[in-house]
C-alpha cells in the first residue's frame, strides 16, 4: 500500500475550532479546492450570542441543527429552530442567528459553492 493517499483521500484530522469575527466558533470539516463544489463546517454559538448580519455572495448555505435551540432570521424573517430542523438560506439573503438555549447551539453548515471569505458580506450588527 502507498503511504502517498490518493488525490480522493483528505486525510484527517480535522482543523481545530476557530473563533470568528462573526462571533461564533468553526470547524471546517471540508474545505478544500480538491472539492470547490461544496464545503461542510461545524458551527458553535454560546448561549445569548448573535451572530454578525451578513451574507454570502454567490455561496447557497444549509444549516443542519443539531443541538440547542436558536432563532434564525433571513432577509428579515425570523423563525426558532431546534435540533433536527434544516434552514434553507439563498445566495445574497441576509442573514443570523441568535442562540436562546442555556447551551451551545450547534449546527452543521453546507455551502454550495464551497465557502470563501472572500464571498463574506458583513452587515453590521
Amino acid at each position: 500500500m502507498s503511504k502517498t493517499p490518493p488525490a480522493w483521500l483528505l486525510p484527517g484530522p480535522f482543523p481545530a475550532e476557530f473563533p470568528t469575527e462573526e462571533r461564533c466558533f468553526i470547524t471546517e470539516l471540508m474545505n478544500d479546492p480538491a472539492c470547490p463544489e461544496v464545503s461542510l463546517a461545524l458551527a458553535r454559538v454560546a448561549p445569548g450570542v448573535t451572530t454578525r448580519l451578513h451574507h454570502l455572495l454567490g455561496t447557497v448555505e444549509r444549516y443542519v441543527i443539531q443541538r440547542g435551540a436558536g432563532l434564525v432570521e433571513i432577509d428579515g424573517l425570523s423563525a426558532f429552530v431546534a435540533a433536527g430542523d434544516r434552514v434553507l438560506i439563498p445566495a445574497g439573503a441576509a442573514q443570523r442567528i441568535t442562540n436562546t438555549g442555556e447551551n451551545d447551539l450547534v449546527f452543521q453548515c453546507v455551502c454550495a459553492p464551497r465557502f470563501r471569505p472572500e464571498n463574506y458580506v458583513d452587515l453590521g450588527d
